[in-house]
């Protein structure tokens, strides 16, 4: 599978309805612009940073992903600073309401008031959240987090967590502090991003001890990582047994990854873990999560 159209052929092939991606970026537009110029440029959050596949309008964008047969997918968003997740969090739960496939998604950021409007967005239907603590610089084990993490344990709703080192290392990465969180709130339905990269093991282990701890499947296995951050051969049967038992799912990182969409899927397939792993990934583990 070399391009983007050859994509609805594959799904249905492994006969599946489409495919179900819980790792994807909509923003809003002066955001979305200062994100890709990061990107584009490199800076201390991105290293050298990379060329942007679809750096498109955003109707081109939603196109792509229809004419690709992504089904579901949440508008994931950032917030670096107090005072931001709000705002956010009324755009993309309005932006979900306008987009049929767009699962209502939010963040959150260690402030004043962050409960309250962490409760508000679950009660205005949010089904995912995000948190990104390279980008938000903050640590996940935060008092005013404590209250929010028991909160979205009990809602059982994921939270997409980038805990990781890449693209560069900040913030308060790691297993360890996410994996501290976790020990006070076991039932958190957590997706850890990009397979927990460059940390493959501690990563992996968290999604073996935890119940609901999953790991998406976000620019992982590509030519791209795969110079870098190789993915560890001695993984290989914990990553087949993880994604059959509902523990790993399909994220890509659209718009913002410098290849094409299908390469991900591409690189999935080249794993060789089987059609039902496949089937898992792309779609139900996904569907049962969500």
């Amino acid at each position: 599978m070399h391009s983007d159209a050859e994509v609805p052929d594959w799904w249905r092939g492994l006969g599946l309805p489409g495919l179900i991606d819980l790792h994807v970026h909509f923003l809003p537009e002066r955001m979305e612009r200062r994100v890709w110029h990061h990107f584009n440029h490199g800076g201390p959050l991105v290293g050298g940073g990379w060329k942007i596949e679809y750096e498109w309008p955003v109707e081109e964008r939603l196109a792509r992903l229809r004419a690709l047969g992504v089904r579901t997918f949440p508008a994931l968003a950032y917030a670096h600073k107090p005072d931001m997740a709000a705002d956010l969090n009324a755009w993309t739960l309005d932006f979900a309401r306008r987009t049929p496939e767009c699962l209502p998604s939010a963040i959150f950021y260690p402030e004043p008031g962050v409960v309250g409007y962490v409760r508000r967005a679950l009660e205005d239907g949010a089904r995912i959240f995000k948190v990104h603590l390279q980008v938000g610089g903050f640590d996940p084990r935060a008092e005013e987090l404590v209250a929010v993490w028991g909160l979205l344990a009990e809602a059982g709703v994921p939270v997409v967590v980038h805990a990781s080192s890449v693209p560069v290392p900040g913030g308060y990465v790691g297993a360890g502090p996410i994996g501290q969180v976790l020990r006070a709130h076991p039932r958190l339905r957590v997706v850890i991003a990009h397979m927990g990269m460059p940390e493959y093991d501690p990563f992996f282990e968290l999604a073996a001890r935890y119940e609901r701890v999953a790991l998406d499947t976000t620019m992982a296995f590509t030519e791209f990582t795969e110079r870098g951050m190789p993915f560890p051969d001695r993984l290989r049967s914990a990553l087949l047994d993880l994604g059959l038992s509902g523990k790993v799912v399909l994220g890509s990182d659209f718009p913002t990854i410098p290849y094409p969409y299908a390469h991900q899927l591409a690189s999935l397939a080249r794993l060789d873990l089987g059609d039902a792993w496949l089937r898992a990934v792309c779609w139900h583990n996904g569907a049962a999560m969500i």
